[in-house]
């Protein structure tokens, strides 16, 4: 073999070898949360160890040694790449495991954003029949999220109206939010009529719609719902809430899914009671306290353990939903795929409708039964969070230790 092609060959094994080390370190997220005596699902690669940031023992050791002897709270380590060099800070929080009782009922969902969310834009014509694009140039987007106008907060819809009304056209200073950085801009109000001014935003500041809720930590009474987290219809986003309520619901219909035409459960919210009040939404579920337990009624004597992904296997398991007032059953599920080194998205497991009545009833997953919980050998494993459009039967669900690491909330 000719020098030059020994040289090009070489080049191509060590970029292969850079490679493989690039994508193992930034596979490591920042921040690690673990129950007491669950080992961290990474890929062994030779010469990645931890450095505990703040002992002066300078321990070092693999990632797969790091296990129960690890005790209760927070600590800072730094990756270590053969030893030597320094190649990222990261996080890891033990927490204590916890029981959950499993309750697999509908209910219905109200959220407040947190300021008011941009949901699109519009040219405006004004009073003189011309048409304008006030926030043309401004910076400001789709998606973010207003906060202030003129240092003022707004909390809803009917503040901003009111303020950029009473500008009288004078331009107004817009603080806003963007994926949480905090921007400011200028917009002139265009002038509609003798009384009305307009910014051409579309905007939104609340949502509503059903699921079910998940489980109940008893010693705490606080809740999991969904298992996936609330967007914006329009934007996309996971919206940043204010407060929110979870209340009852009364089932009006039943659309059974089809190839490519998933079904849903459409339920009424108004005049409903409150079950509890939502605190939080996040990409692995809304979570929140229950104050009306009697609303839900669950059984300290259910209570079971969270299984940590390696105890999962792939196989039978079941589900709890209702679709009968608060009545609550059992159907049974396949496991086909567990993805356990998951961490950054709901779509932990492959899942599969097998039970006929479940089938017969609505054809498999469909819109209503997020957060459904997944059980496996007494163990409470997850919540249904996907439908597959083309195979209803066939979805996604979280790892149930990543709804309760979020409920801890040090994820």
């Amino acid at each position: 073999m000719k020098p030059k092609k020994i040289l090009i060959a070489f080049l191509l094994f060590f970029l292969v070898i850079v490679y493989v080390y690039f994508c193992a370190i930034n596979a490591i997220p920042r921040n690690i949360i673990l129950f007491k005596g669950e080992k961290i699902n990474f890929k062994k690669v030779f010469g990645i160890t931890l450095e505990d940031k703040n002992s002066i023992s300078d321990t070092i050791f693999t990632l797969a040694e790091y296990t129960e002897k690890q005790g209760i709270g927070k600590k800072e380590y730094k990756v270590k790449l053969f030893g030597i060099f320094d190649v990222k800070d990261i996080d890891i929080s033990v927490i204590e495991r916890t029981k959950v009782i499993p309750i697999g009922q509908l209910a219905g969902i109200k959220l407040r954003t947190s300021g008011i969310l941009i949901v699109g834009m519009s040219e405006i014509e004004g009073e003189d029949n011309i048409k304008y694009k006030p926030y043309e140039n401004s910076g400001i987007q789709e998606g973010d999220t207003i906060l202030q106008i003129d240092n003022i907060n707004v909390t809803d819809t009917k503040d901003l109206i009111e303020i950029v009304n009473l500008s009288k056209g004078k331009t107004v200073n817009i603080k806003y939010a963007r994926n949480e950085e905090m921007l400011e801009c200028n917009i002139k109000p265009v002038k509609i009529s003798e009384t009305e001014y307009k910014l051409g935003l579309w905007v939104r500041d609340s949502a509503a719609g059903i699921g079910t809720m998940t489980y109940i930590e008893p010693k705490s009474d606080k809740f999991a719902a969904l298992g996936h987290g609330i967007t914006d219809i329009d934007t996309g986003n996971i919206l940043n809430i204010s407060n929110g309520q979870f209340i009852t619901t009364k089932i009006v219909s039943l659309i059974k899914g089809t190839n490519g035409n998933p079904g849903k459960i459409q339920g009424s919210i108004n005049e409903q009671s409150k079950i509890g009040k939502i605190e939080k939404n996040s990409i692995f579920g809304i979570y929140g306290t229950v104050e009306d337990i009697t609303k839900v009624n669950p059984n300290n004597n259910q209570a079971i353990d969270v299984a940590t992904r390696n105890e999962i296997q792939l196989g039978d398991a079941t589900i709890l939903c209702s679709f009968d007032g608060n009545r609550v059953e059992e159907y049974r599920i396949q496991i086909d795929k567990i993805y356990i080194n998951n961490d950054y998205n709901n779509k932990s497991m492959l899942i599969k409708v097998i039970d006929e009545e479940l089938l017969k009833k609505t054809g498999g997953i469909i819109q209503g039964m997020s957060g459904s919980p997944v059980l496996q050998n007494g163990k409470f494993i997850g919540a249904i969070t996907n439908v597959l459009i083309n195979d209803p039967t066939k979805g996604y669900s979280v790892f149930g230790d990543l709804m309760v690491k979020e409920m801890k909330s040090v994820y």
